[in-house]
């Protein structure tokens, strides 16, 4: 596993840590990202577009339904 905080996590994703993070935990690395720093898209095309949460930059990725390799534009988000 990995020690954060001089706890030990098991290998794999925590869904939360004591301080408020996400992490995920390999044998090469442990990566950590805040759940209280999001801003979490409200305004949308909701009819067309999709919320996903992106693991590598630790932010919400807004997609298109039918082409998830295309971005959505945000009017706002809270």
């Amino acid at each position: 596993g990995c020690i954060l905080d001089g706890k030990l996590y098991p290998f794999g994703e925590t869904p939360r840590t004591e301080g408020y993070l996400r992490c995920s935990c390999s044998p090469d690395v442990m990566h950590c990202c805040s759940l209280d720093n999001f801003y979490t898209p409200v305004n949308y095309d909701k009819k067309n577009c999709k919320v996903i949460f992106n693991n590598k930059s630790c932010d919400y990725d807004m997609v298109w339904k039918d082409d998830p390799s295309k971005e959505c534009f945000v009017y706002s988000c809270v």
